[in-house]
């Protein structure tokens, strides 16, 4: 079961990997919103390894209409956003062998030598998640918006702050360079989701 200090352990860095898939919502755990379940089972915390810039395109659902005195008029019924981005050379399996991470802690108990940069999600992980959620499923999103939180909107770098529902709208991959027998392949992965 994830809780706070799962995550805050999950990370290698003073801030979370920018971005997880989840199954569900999340809880809140000690004021930190942290996905509900097991990872790798019911979410994936995916590596800022090779990952390149995070674009998002907001398309606003309305139904706009001159009038008959020349005014614009707008209906507006919601906002909704497309993310995109891409991983080059992201390794194909994040750890050499099955980790082992603490219930409590986050951290990693087995022997296991890492290979991406922050021990995030690698290339196979990724298709396994596309090939397995082929309907709706949540994105946490971790970068700067301090305006989501109503309280020390400042002190809110390290916490996950925005969650999309989200279905896949691409989700393309190539391998680029095969490794040795003892290692791992080098992925590189085009997604784009859309919101609900």
């Amino acid at each position: 079961m994830a809780t706070s200090g799962y995550l805050l352990g999950r990370k290698r860095f003073g801030r979370p990997q920018g971005v997880i898939w989840s199954n569900n919502s999340g809880v809140l755990s000690n004021g930190i919103l942290v996905p509900d379940g097991v990872e790798g089972e019911d979410f994936i915390v995916l590596s800022d390894h090779g990952r390149g810039e995070i674009g998002f395109n907001k398309q606003r659902i309305e139904n706009r209409k001159r009038m008959v005195n020349g005014n614009m008029r707008s209906y507006h019924v919601a906002d909704k956003v497309t993310a995109s981005w891409s991983w080059d050379m992201l390794p194909s399996r994040a750890f050499s062998n099955d980790p082992i991470f603490s219930d409590t802690t986050g951290k990693q108990t087995s022997l296991s030598e890492e290979y991406t940069a922050d021990g995030g999600a690698g290339g196979v992980d990724l298709i396994k998640w596309y090939e397995d959620n082929p309907g709706s499923f949540y994105m946490f999103l971790a970068y700067d918006r301090y305006d989501k939180f109503t309280s020390s909107a400042y002190a809110n770098m390290d916490k996950y702050n925005e969650i999309l529902e989200v279905y896949f709208s691409s989700f393309d991959y190539t391998v680029v360079k095969r490794g040795s027998t003892n290692t791992h392949d080098f992925f590189n992965v085009d997604v784009s989701l859309e919101e609900v």
